[in-house]
């Protein structure tokens, strides 16, 4: 396979040649098809202006389309990761600008991400004000996959802190809430501790359009529940840094799991979640209620063997990231491998864990109709898959950004 349009899209894509939108017909041809509802055999997805024009059959291929040959490998829609802490040796928090924020992408970009959320860990406000700056400045340079931004912290409860810092955490103060939602372009998710915050300051929250999930969490299950009629929408990192399921106290894993209208992000990588408990969890919830995250750090789409967290040595050895008392500090893992370790390790169907990394992320974000799936309308932002299920090819906006050869 050779797409000979990869330099050329490249150069687009980070502003040093022209805008490729409404100049080209592209013919995906000789693959098959996922398009988030089920696969096709003997289709071929046509591209124009960076979205799906259509998914046709090859004898409804236009003549002025140009065919891109896939080899008779999967071509699935683009991956939606809605935790990154960073990747490609770059750690957000550390790097709060634009190219730090390019560089995550790209990084990322290898493993099939095709549009992302940065996260930001606790931290101070002139780090917060710093990161939405650059999300802001990111979206309108139009770098490659920048969804927005998620704020996990600061208003976490200590109780359940993990590898925050707790010496950062604290409480909603004057200006926080102009803080959180001070994005002009693009997606906010802020995570935080529904039991340590006013129910009001959530629906002010969702009320300026950012979406609000619940974590880090020592929060009981009937407190927490009553939050979500505030506007808690989601749980991030199922299991991980909140209070436990147990036989007389639900807590927070309880409250994620009984309650069928929110979502919840989970980290599947063999190291946070047992392979059981993601299989309970997927029975429990509704068909597209349960979505993948990485929770990213450095050595994604790096040769790291250790990088700093809030000063901190976290290393990095058996897949797993830790700090010095062996927590868990966010993880080695792309998207890509967790599509895989679904299939493999949790046995869950490949169609439904696609969903996972792709349509249902989307969906929570607002962003079902334009992402992750292929068809008639949606963005072209795509990847192509080997029956290994490793990543051949990304395209981003119509662009193919990342290609291995062979």
């Amino acid at each position: 396979m050779r797409l000979t349009f990869l330099r050329q899209a490249r150069l687009c894509y980070e502003g040093r040649g022209p805008d490729p939108k409404g100049s080209r017909l592209d013919a995906l041809v000789n693959g098959r098809v996922f398009t988030g509802d089920g696969w096709l055999d003997r289709h071929v997805v046509l591209l124009e202006g960076g979205t799906v024009l259509d998914v046709v059959r090859p004898g409804e291929v236009p003549a002025a389309a140009r065919p891109v040959d896939l080899g008779g490998r999967r071509l699935v829609p683009g991956f939606v990761d809605l935790q990154v802490n960073g990747g490609g040796g770059v750690l957000f928090n550390d790097t709060p600008t634009v190219d730090g924020l390019r560089r995550i992408a790209s990084a990322h970009r290898r493993f099939g991400t095709t549009a992302l959320l940065p996260t930001l860990i606790t931290t101070d406000t002139p780090t917060m004000q710093a990161a939405a700056v650059a999300v802001d400045a990111a979206i309108r340079e139009r770098v490659p996959g920048i969804l927005g931004i998620h704020f996990e912290g600061p208003h976490l409860d200590p109780a359940r802190a993990g590898v925050h810092d707790p010496a950062l955490i604290r409480p909603p103060g004057p200006g926080d809430l102009d803080l959180l939602t001070s994005l002009h372009a693009g997606r906010t998710l802020v995570t935080l501790a529904p039991n340590r915050v006013e129910a009001e300051f959530v629906a002010a929250l969702v009320a300026r359009g950012a979406r609000v999930s619940a974590g880090h969490t020592d929060g009981g299950f009937e407190a927490l529940t009553r939050m979500h009629a505030a506007g808690i929408s989601g749980y991030t990192h199922l299991f991980n840094a909140m209070s436990p399921l147990a036989s007389r106290a639900p807590g927070a894993v309880g409250a994620a799991l009984a309650d069928p209208e929110v979502a919840a992000g989970i980290i599947v990588d063999g190291h946070h979640v047992h392979p059981a408990s993601v299989r309970i969890a997927h029975a429990c919830k509704p068909a597209g209620r349960l979505f993948l995250v990485t929770d990213a750090m450095p050595p994604v789409g790096a040769s790291l063997t250790r990088f700093e967290l809030g000063g901190r040595a976290i290393e990095v050895r058996d897949g797993r990231c830790t700090d010095g008392d062996g927590r868990l500090a966010g993880a080695v893992l792309d998207m890509a491998s967790a599509v895989r370790t679904c299939v493999d390790l949790v046995g869950i169907a490949l169609d439904e864990a696609l969903r996972m990394a792709s349509a249902y992320p989307a969906r929570f974000l607002g962003l079902g109709e334009t992402h992750g799936r292929i068809g008639t309308g949606a963005r072209a932002d795509l990847v192509l898959l080997d029956e290994a299920l490793e990543v051949r090819a990304t395209w981003i906006g119509g662009a193919a950004l990342w290609e291995t050869r062979g």
